[in-house]
């Protein structure tokens, strides 16, 4: 989270509206592992699966047995890290690693994770995937008391907390810092004698755990697992601290025990398709969505095509149980990053079409259902169906795997304002006018629920973090409640919330 002053100037402001983006933006990833000859090269690998999760830093700490050391750059892991003269300063046989994702506006390098800090019970480095609900008042508690911050990242408020603690053992200073701190979290932490993986309370934010012959590894997913050859052992439950040390893996639960309730959007769109949750691909979670909108759609048309790649495994989904014929209506250029130059305004109306693409001879004179996984804005949307029109298109029915998002995160995930959602500003007749589809249809609640774990939401209890549809949150953020707007603080300052 960021600490900036809201008050910026007219150019920032300007760069925030060019830049607005129409998905929700990733978290972070982060990947640690132990006791292996080749850690560094082994964290780069695996933050390279990771790269979907934050394409803007990423950065590497190792440990020798005497000194740490520490390489961060702005970009993609692919740019750097596979460069054996950088990786040759990180030796060691214990490394983590971090892909970072921020909001618009200028990525500092002094915000890249893993952070080291040398306290008074030795050398610690820490990397985080998530977002404090309290960061801003522990923050201002901690500076009143003497603290001094050199980043304004929320995760230099663990640190703080920790090396605060006048508890005598590192594990019982971190615990001492874990119940002071609120929110969505999955820490990997590396002391001068332990690998440390932390999952907050609720499981919110994701992280498992693999092993490499002798080497343990905690990573955010499991696809970082299957790249460097390890086994996937299990997920860290949530409220778990697992120890690696020695060789040996330990595990402690100082939190009272609490239900699961996993981020939904990890199973909608955010874990990579290859990645295991609970034991299946989220491949095969998306895929059962598109089943259960096909049950709820009743609409005749003559082709089903996904927005690439979200759609693509709802949109199969969809194909195979209504019976109608699937094909790739929208070509994808994965060659156009993020980094593309924009320097006309002619050349930014482009838009869409930089990234996106129809086959014109498969989409004319076609009655098309466009599914997609989520919509956000609906800027995207709105171009994607005028492109279909443009090439052809006789009709565009627009189908969504997953329900209105109307409320936005306080967990770690980038995204809108309530004000620029939206669902929460248009009912479903007024949605359709605004992306000029011929009809929309989101997938209800329950059939989520249904695809997910086959049956419906305990309204008692819901089985996932889910507040970006129903506006009921896990964890109430106590920042927002003294008055401080995490989410106006973020976006105004173009700072990563972790």
């Amino acid at each position: 989270m960021n600490f900036h002053q809201v008050k910026i100037s007219l150019k920032q402001r300007k760069k925030l509206k060019r830049f607005k983006f129409d998905k929700l933006r990733e978290e972070c990833g982060v990947f640690g592992i132990s006791n292996h000859e080749d850690s560094s090269a082994l964290v780069a690998l695996g933050l390279h699966a990771l790269q979907h999760r934050g394409q803007e830093g990423c950065g590497i700490v190792s440990f020798d047995g005497k000194n740490y050391h520490s390489e961060k750059r702005q970009g993609l892991v692919g740019d750097h890290f596979t460069n054996s003269e950088i990786l040759k300063k990180l030796p060691g046989e214990f490394a983590i690693g971090h892909n970072r994702y921020s909001t618009t506006g200028e990525t500092s390098l002094r915000n890249i994770q893993p952070f080291f800090a040398d306290l008074h019970m030795g050398g610690l480095s820490i990397a985080h995937n998530g977002n404090l609900t309290n960061a801003a008042i522990l923050r201002e508690s901690l500076v009143k008391d003497g603290a001094i911050f050199r980043t304004t990242s929320d995760t230099e408020t663990i640190v703080q907390l920790i090396a605060k603690s006048k508890r005598e053992k590192f594990k019982d200073k971190l615990i001492d810092a874990l119940f002071q701190i609120q929110g969505g979290y999955s820490l990997v932490l590396m002391t001068n004698k332990k690998l440390i993986g932390v999952r907050d309370p609720i499981g919110i934010r994701p992280l498992v755990i693999g092993k490499l012959n002798k080497s343990f590894i905690f990573a955010s997913e499991t696809c970082a697992l299957d790249i460097v050859g390890a086994k996937f052992i299990r997920e860290v439950d949530n409220g778990e601290i697992v120890i690696v040390e020695n060789e040996k893996m330990t595990s402690i639960k100082p939190f009272p025990i609490q239900k699961q309730r996993p981020c939904i959007f990890e199973y909608i769109y955010f874990a990579r398709p290859d990645s295991l949750i609970k034991n299946k691909c989220a491949y095969e979670y998306r895929k059962k969505m598109g089943h259960e909108l096909a049950k709820e759609s009743n609409l005749e048309a003559d082709l089903i095509v996904p927005v690439p790649d979200s759609g693509v495994p709802a949109a199969i989904g969809f194909a195979e149980k209504s019976k109608k014929p699937f094909d790739l209506g929208l070509i994808r250029n994965h060659y156009v990053g993020r980094t593309f130059i924009e320097p006309t305004q002619n050349i930014r109306s482009l838009g869409v079409k930089l990234k996106l693409s129809p086959t014109k001879t498969i989409v004319k004179n076609k009655k098309i259902i466009l599914i997609d996984d989520s919509i956000v804005r609906g800027t995207t949307c709105s171009k994607i169906i005028k492109m279909l029109y443009e090439s052809g298109a006789q009709e565009v029915h627009v189908r969504i795997a997953c329900p209105e998002i109307k409320y936005p995160d306080f967990y770690g995930v980038d995204m809108p304002s309530s004000e620029e959602l939206l669902a929460n500003n248009k009912n479903n007749a007024e949605m359709c006018e605004h992306i000029r589809a011929k009809s929309l249809k989101f997938l209800s609640l329950d059939g989520l629920y249904n695809a997910l774990i086959g049956e419906k939401r305990d309204q008692s209890y819901p089985q996932f973090s889910d507040h970006y549809f129903t506006g009921k949150y896990p964890i109430e953020p106590q920042d927002k409640i003294k008055g401080i707007q995490i989410r106006q603080l973020s976006l105004l300052s173009g700072k990563s919330t972790n």
